[in-house]
């Protein structure tokens, strides 16, 4: 228990680096929570900073879940419950941070990073065809939101098929409804008309 406690903790803080709002502040000088939909996320970063600072964004956010994760393989176990709570930690520490008041971003990335690395090389698959449901979802919609939310349902599906370790797929079903309860202003924008495309 004290081991679980222990990388839940780590894996918390490592989520817990805010980099959308770290980019803004530092390079533009402004507070990302006050523009946009006030997420820290790659999406609204974009809306602030363009295409490029998104993507790394993107791209920090998803290593934040990885590094977690493999420090609990490397450090710990690979023992697929405590692997599970490592994940949940860093997605909850990126979702509701403590230095922003715990108000952070909606996990996606922070998601996706996490479960590529959760069962390889079963995972490495599971992830790239939700990536490919991802993109296939944005590019025919132009909906981010929607698009997210659609391939992070399916992740607990797509491990269920492939016949993951129980703690994997619950996990993942765990993350995707986070996701959906994290995203549950741009629901409303989309059954109403008003959500924003790219």
């Amino acid at each position: 228990m004290r081991v679980a406690m222990f990388w839940m903790f780590v894996s918390y803080f490592i989520g817990s680096l805010p980099t959308g709002y770290l980019v803004a502040r530092i390079f533009r000088g402004v507070d990302i929570r006050t523009v946009g939909s006030g997420s820290i996320g790659a999406t609204n970063v974009r809306r602030l900073m363009g295409l490029g600072w998104a993507v790394f964004v993107t791209l920090v956010d998803m290593f934040k879940g990885a590094l977690a994760l493999l420090l609990t393989v490397d450090s710990a176990s690979s023992d697929p419950w405590l692997l599970s709570l490592s994940a949940l930690a860093v997605v909850l520490g990126h979702n509701y941070p403590v230095w922003l008041r715990f108000r952070g971003g909606k996990g996606v990335a922070t998601t996706y990073g996490t479960m590529f690395f959760i069962w390889p090389y079963n995972s490495f698959a599971i992830v790239l065809m939700s990536g490919a449901l991802w993109y296939a979802v944005m590019t025919s919609t132009r909906y981010v939101s929607l698009a997210s939310m659609v391939s992070l349902l399916a992740l607990p599906a797509f491990f269920w098929m492939l016949d993951a370790p129980l703690p994997f797929i619950l996990l993942a079903l765990s993350l995707a409804l986070l996701a959906l309860f994290r995203h549950r202003a741009n629901v409303s924008r989309l059954l109403e008309g008003r959500e924003s495309p790219v």
